[in-house]
C-alpha cells in the first residue's frame, strides 16, 4: 500500500506549521532589517556601556563603547531615551528615526528637568 504524498494534512497540524512559517519569516526579515542598519534609534551615551546588549521597553539595545542603537519600539522618543538611561547610565545624544531629541527633551531624559 502506497502513501498519498499529496493528501492534505490535518487542519491543526497545518495551522501550526502555518504559524511557524509566518512567525519564521516575520523573525527573518526583523533580523535582517537590523543587520542592513535598520537601527530606528541612536544614542551616544556620556561613557561606555555597562552591557553590549540588554534589552529595554521590549527592544533589544546593541552598544559598542558609548554608541548605541535599537530597531523601533512602540513608545515615544523621550520615554526610549529616559528607558536607556536607567539601563545604561547619562545619555549625551539620542535620535529616532534620524531626529535628535532637543536639549530640554534630553535633559529631562537624563532626570535633570
Amino acid at each position: 500500500m502506497s502513501a498519498n504524498i499529496f493528501s492534505p494534512l490535518p487542519l491543526p497540524r497545518a495551522l501550526a506549521l502555518g504559524g511557524v512559517a509566518l512567525f519564521g519569516s516575520v523573525g527573518l526579515a526583523s533580523t535582517a532589517a537590523s543587520a542592513a542598519g535598520g537601527a530606528y534609534y541612536r544614542a551616544e551615551l556620556s561613557a561606555p556601556a555597562p552591557k553590549g546588549r540588554f534589552v529595554s521597553r521590549g527592544v533589544v539595545w546593541i552598544c559598542e563603547g558609548a554608541s548605541c542603537s535599537a530597531p523601533r519600539g512602540t513608545s515615544r522618543p523621550a520615554i526610549m531615551c529616559a528607558a536607556l538611561v536607567k539601563e545604561a547610565g547619562t545619555v549625551a545624544s539620542f535620535a529616532a528615526d534620524g531626529k535628535p531629541l532637543e536639549a530640554a527633551e534630553l535633559a529631562r531624559c537624563n532626570g535633570e528637568g
